[in-house]
C-alpha cells in the first residue's frame, strides 16, 4: 500500500517594499518635499482652470489689498493676484522641469562618454565643464539670452546648457567606477561591443543617480528662471513667478506697502525650490553609495572609560639596587 504524500507548500518570501515607499518611510524630508511639490503641481495644473478671474485682463481696482473678492489683492494693472500666481506656478514648473531634463540629457550623455572613453575625450569634456562651473550662472544666462530673442524655448535651452556641467562630473565619476568592475571586464573579454556595455551595464547603473541630480537641477532651474525674469529678460508673452516679482518692484511695492504683490510670489518660489531640494537630496542620499558610508563617522568617536591598569608582577616592579 503506497502512501501518497502531499507536496508541502513553501510560503513565498515577503515582497520587498518599493523604493519610493521605503524612501518616504525612512526619510521624513522626502515626505515634506513630495507634499510640497505635489501641491504645487496640482495648483499649477488645475489652478488656472478653476480660478475665479482670468489672469490676462483686469478684474478689479488697481493695487487693491486682499479682500473677499480678491483673496490676495490685485496688482498695479487690476489683475487678480491669485490667478496670476496660479498661472506663474504652471510656467515656472514647465521651465524648471524642461530645463532640468535638458541638463540631465546633456550632462548625462557627456559624463558617461567622458568616464567610459577616458583619455583626451575625457580631458576635453571636463575642461569645458570647468568653464561652465567657474562662470556665474546668472551672468552667463543674461549674456546668452541677450544674444538671442527672449522666449520660453530659449530660456529652457540656456538653463540646460548652464546646468549640465555638474551632472556630467557626477556621472563621469560613477561611470569610471562601473568601468572597472569585474562583470564589465568580463563582458569586454568575451567580445561585447561598447554600445552593448553602455546600454546594458553603465546606463542602468547610473540612471538612478541621474534622476536624483535631475530633481536637484529642477530647483536650480526654477531659481534661474525667476532671476532671469526678474532682471527683465524673461518671455514677455508669458506670466511667471519671476515676472510677478519684477512687476512688484516696478510698481514700487516695497515703498508703497503693496506686500501682497511681492511676498506671495516669493513664498511660492521658495517653496518650489525647497520641495525639489528636499526630495532631490533624499534621493541622492539613498542612491549614491558614496554618501551611505564614510570612513570618518561621528559614531566612531566615543568617550570610553580607560581600563584599569594591570598589576605588574613583583619581580618586574621591584627596582634593582645599585651596588656601589
Amino acid at each position: 500500500m503506497s502512501v501518497q504524500m502531499e507536496p508541502s507548500v513553501i510560503p513565498e518570501p515577503p515582497k520587498k517594499h518599493r523604493f519610493l515607499s521605503r524612501l518616504l518611510h525612512e526619510r521624513k524630508m522626502a515626505v515634506v518635499g513630495v507634499i510640497i511639490m505635489g501641491a504645487l503641481v496640482l495648483l499649477g495644473t488645475f489652478g488656472p482652470m478653476v480660478a475665479r478671474y482670468p489672469a490676462t485682463r483686469a478684474s478689479g481696482g488697481l493695487s487693491q489689498p486682499p479682500s473677499a473678492a480678491h483673496w490676495l489683492g490685485t496688482d498695479d494693472s487690476g489683475k487678480d493676484m491669485v490667478s496670476l500666481i496660479l498661472t506663474g506656478i504652471r510656467t515656472s514648473l514647465i521651465v524648471g522641469i524642461a530645463g532640468g531634463l535638458v541638463s540631465i540629457l546633456i550632462g548625462g550623455t557627456l559624463g558617461i562618454v567622458a568616464g567610459y572613453v577616458g583619455g583626451k575625450t575625457d580631458s576635453a569634456i571636463m575642461r569645458v565643464a570647468d568653464f561652465f562651473l567657474v562662470v556665474p550662472e546668472v551672468v552667463l544666462a543674461l549674456v546668452l539670452i541677450s544674444i538671442f530673442s527672449p522666449g520660453t524655448a530659449v530660456i529652457i535651452l540656456v538653463i540646460g546648457l548652464l546646468l549640465w556641467a555638474g551632472n556630467a562630473r557626477v556621472l563621469r565619476s560613477q561611470t569610471k567606477s562601473i568601468r572597472e568592475r569585474v562583470y564589465v571586464k568580463r563582458a569586454k573579454a568575451i567580445g561585447a561591443s561598447n554600445s552593448r556595455i553602455l546600454f546594458r551595464h553603465v546606463v542602468p547603473q547610473t540612471a538612478p543617480l541621474l534622476v536624483a541630480n535631475g530633481v536637484l537641477a529642477i530647483a536650480v532651474a526654477v531659481f534661474l528662471e525667476t532671476a532671469i525674469a526678474f532682471l527683465g529678460l524673461g518671455d514677455p508673452a508669458t506670466i511667471s513667478l519671476g515676472k510677478l516679482i519684477e512687476n512688484a518692484f516696478d510698481a514700487s511695492a516695497t515703498t508703497n506697502g503693496y506686500w501682497w504683490m511681492l511676498i506671495p510670489p516669493g513664498v511660492v518660489v521658495t517653496l518650489m525650490i525647497l520641495g525639489c531640494t528636499l526630495f532631490g537630496q533624499a534621493l541622492e542620499d539613498e542612491l549614491n553609495p558614496r554618501l551611505k558610508s564614510t570612513f570618518l563617522s561621528t559614531r566612531s568617536f566615543r568617550m570610553r572609560r580607560a581600563p584599569a591598569p594591570a598589576s605588574a608582577p613583583a619581580s618586574a616592579s621591584a627596582t634593582p639596587e645599585v651596588q656601589p
